[in-house]
């Protein structure tokens, strides 16, 4: 489901204007491999993303997304990075800003495939080849997301 119903909703009553969102990047190790697809509607190559639904928790979110977009069950292991997103403009105007909570996460169970549509492919990826098939934003992500120790956040006056 690429739109959840509630944006789709409130999006019936202020249009395009800017719509602060949380989203979760969720990535999923299992050994010396990482957890990648390519989006179906940019095809750009990402770690499982997605929107926090209302009143959900997002490590919660984190799991759902992995199941619905990748077909895997995963375990939620630690936050590793809060940051917000520059602002994005879809195709039909519509605008959002999102608070992205990335999470390092562990497979457990699952053979990745494109479940829901919002991946034309998933796979395996060795962490040690991904310099250079993600861009810069999905990179920072991942790297967060490997390195141990406490959550990382943007800001901070």
């Amino acid at each position: 489901m690429p739109t959840p119903d509630f944006v789709l909703e409130l999006r019936r009553h202020i249009g395009t204007s800017p719509l602060p969102l949380v989203g979760v990047t969720a990535v999923i190790v299992r050994g010396d491999d990482v957890l990648l697809g390519r989006r179906s509607d940019t095809g750009r190559l990402t770690p499982i993303t997605g929107i926090v639904d209302p009143g959900e928790e997002p490590a919660d979110a984190a799991a759902r997304e992995a199941e619905e977009e990748a077909g895997v069950r995963i375990r939620v292991d630690r936050l590793a990075w809060v940051h917000q997103i520059p602002r994005v403009t879809y195709a039909n105007g519509d605008q959002s800003d999102y608070l992205d909570l990335t999470f390092a996460c562990t497979w457990i169970d699952g053979e990745p495939e494109p479940v829901d549509g919002e991946m034309t492919e998933v796979g395996w990826h060795p962490i040690s080849g991904i310099d250079g098939i993600l861009d810069a934003e999905m990179s920072a992500r991942v790297s967060a997301a490997l390195t141990p120790g406490p959550a990382r956040f943007e800001g901070g006056r």
